[in-house]
């Protein structure tokens, strides 16, 4: 697995300022009415080119690090999603994110509690992630894997898999032929 450490005592003011500006941008987006030319506005100036043709983002939004997040074509995230992007978050073409999801990618050191231990997590094509459902560092979810609600997802899921509880084991497999 791969782990980034990150030392937060050690941020330059440049990345300080990078993150206040994140943090400003998500609070506006969170007070702007959905839907609109502003919310579109606000929502290309936090992702950039990294929010692909056709997608949304539902506010609220909150997080960390938004800028480590690349999120691909037709993928719909409903509202509450927070985002701890330390480690970097892959979200591929024509996702479904429930509400209330979290996606976290950092831990802290349990002694150096300023030193972020942190691992990309990636979702694949055509994935659902349910309503209130945590996908914890390092994980990868499948192609057109579902993940039920309220699920802790602590390892990869398998393309089609369907999987549930806390943690999150598999309880089926799809048909891949069916999509």
């Amino acid at each position: 697995m791969e782990y980034i450490i990150d030392d937060m005592r050690k941020w330059t003011e440049e990345e300080r300022a990078m993150y206040a500006k994140q943090s400003q941008l998500m609070f506006t987006l969170n007070h702007t009415m959905p839907g609109t030319e502003d919310y579109s506005e606000i929502l290309k100036e936090i992702f950039g080119d990294r929010l692909g043709e056709g997608s949304m983002v539902m506010a609220p939004l909150y997080g960390a690090a938004i800028n480590n997040i690349t999120i691909g074509k037709n993928v719909y995230i409903n509202n509450n999603f927070l985002a701890m992007a330390r480690g970097g978050i892959i979200i591929e073409d024509d996702v479904q994110i429930a509400a209330n999801v979290q996606v976290i990618t950092n831990n802290h050191d349990p002694y150096e509690r300023a030193i972020l231990t942190c691992s990309p997590v990636t979702i694949k094509k055509g994935a659902w992630i349910g309503a209130g459902a945590s996908v914890m560092p390092g994980v990868t979810v499948g192609k057109y894997a579902i993940v039920g609600a309220s699920a802790v997802v602590t390892k990869d899921v398998p393309d089609y898999a369907v999987v549930v509880g806390n943690p999150a084991k598999v309880i089926k497999t799809l048909d891949a032929d069916r999509f």
